[in-house]
């Protein structure tokens, strides 16, 4: 064995903010990735903020939340917006309150 290895178990120390997410500093410095993120979730921003107005923050937060975790399973925008406005019909199911 090179001598420069070990068996001992070594756990690299970081610097950053979030130790537990080394790979996060890697995607934070990629300039346009900011950009785009706000541009995508803009329209479902501004969607959550008119639908708290006519339900409650917290059905908001949901609806909006399920929709980018369905864009970031890969699902355009658009289909999204529709699938968790159609669980809507099925409230009475508990899926959004």
């Amino acid at each position: 064995m090179p001598p420069y290895q070990s068996h001992i178990f070594y756990q690299p120390q970081y610097s950053s903010q979030f130790p537990q997410y080394p790979e996060s500093e890697i995607w934070a410095e990629q300039p346009h990735l900011k950009s785009q993120v706000l541009n995508i979730i803009a329209p479902f921003v501004k969607y959550g903020l008119e639908e708290a107005k006519d339900t409650s923050y917290v059905h908001a937060l949901q609806e909006v939340a399920a929709m980018t975790y369905l864009i970031g399973q890969g699902m355009d925008p658009q289909t999204a917006y529709l699938t968790v406005e159609s669980w809507e019909i099925n409230e009475c199911e508990g899926m959004i309150y």
